[in-house]
């Protein structure tokens, strides 16, 4: 008896007041309905998971640093955030970097068409150009070519890899390029 008031649930080998779940259609039905809700939160929560399309993993707000080379040779250190806005197979960036000597702040929308084909506009306000963009890209990986006035043109090179993501701009102008690593926040 001692040993029935220590564990008041046990009573001959069965639960008093909880249920045995059974295999009936009710409780299948419940358990789907429950992991359907559980996978809609997780899925739905995040933004950055939220958006479909080959853009959908840059989705949101990211931040870090890395390096600017320039037309003189020297290499400085510099700070950046981007942002992305990612609607299907198009997207609006903005990235913005700032190094002791050196600015820039690159805006573009982009559009992935068939066999991976990434077209766009760009811009660049701290030096006043702007122009197209053509590349090709998927799963992660995209390489596009920034060309604009004056002759610009730059190889971009962007990874993103779950919340880490390489950028690495190439040019032949006083901005010789750049490598930057970002994390999202």
């Amino acid at each position: 008896m001692a040993h029935q008031q220590a564990y008041p649930v046990a009573d001959g080998g069965k639960l008093r007041g909880n249920k045995v779940l059974s295999d009936g259609p009710m409780t299948a039905r419940r358990l789907l309905m429950a992991v359907a809700v559980l996978f809609a939160v997780s899925l739905f929560g995040s933004p950055a998971l939220a958006a479909s399309g080959p853009f959908a993993g840059m989705a949101g707000q990211w931040a870090g640093g890395g390096t600017v080379s320039l037309e003189d040779g020297s290499v400085e250190r510099i700070r950046c955030r981007a942002s992305y806005d990612v609607d299907g197979p198009q997207m609006g960036l903005r990235l913005t970097c700032a190094s002791d000597s050196y600015k820039f702040s690159f805006l573009g929308n982009v559009a992935a068409h068939p066999g991976g084909v990434i077209t766009g506009n760009w811009s660049e306000s701290t030096h006043n150009i702007n122009g197209i963009l053509q590349g090709r890209g998927g799963n992660g990986v995209f390489r596009v070519v920034a060309s604009g006035g004056s002759g610009f043109n730059a190889n971009i090179s962007l990874t993103t890899r779950g919340n880490h993501q390489s950028v690495v701009i190439r040019a032949g102008s006083q901005f010789r390029g750049a490598s930057i690593n970002l994390s999202r926040r």
